[in-house]
């Protein structure tokens, strides 16, 4: 194993949580959420020798991980009209009143625009405004706008 292979599997071991929680939240399902953090892991590693560390490792790939999750979201809504095929019982799924709420959050935050989502995942990692404006490219002050109509959007959304 050369010594970038070494510094890019060291980097992955790191931030394995960061790139999963991106993808959940871009995915239904688990297979689909492992295909995805494939897809990030392939990009990031694409990517990794020509890093210049102009901004922090972890900025880097959040922003690495969105784009690759939103461009595929953006291809599967295209590709709307595929049907996939799944069971519709899950053997370990918690009924418990925690879990209910989760998953509804889960699936009215999946219902937002990707660009969306994104702050929302970013905000849900306790990221100051000024470092989630980083990462997709929008000042902080336009953060907090954001999540300001996000937050009404969703209470939309129950209302629904």
């Amino acid at each position: 194993m050369t010594t970038l292979e070494k510094q890019f599997a060291q980097t992955v071991a790191e931030h394995k949580s960061t790139i999963y929680t991106v993808c959940y939240m871009f995915s239904q399902d688990a297979d689909e959420v492992n295909d995805l953090f494939q897809e990030v892991l392939v990009n990031l590693w694409k990517g990794f020798d020509n890093f210049e560390h102009r901004s922090d490792i972890k900025t880097w790939i959040y922003r690495v991980a969105l784009n690759t999750c939103i461009s595929i979201d953006r291809k599967q809504r295209r590709r709307s009209a595929e049907v996939r095929l799944t069971m519709d019982i899950n053997l370990f799924e918690d009924r418990d009143e925690d879990t209910r709420q989760v998953d509804m959050l889960h699936k009215r935050i999946a219902r937002l625009q990707p660009f969306d989502r994104a702050i929302v995942l970013l905000w849900l990692e306790n990221l100051p405004y000024e470092e989630i404006g980083q990462i997709v490219g929008i000042t902080a002050k336009n953060v907090s706008v954001r999540l300001y109509r996000i937050r009404e959007q969703l209470k939309q959304m129950s209302n629904n």
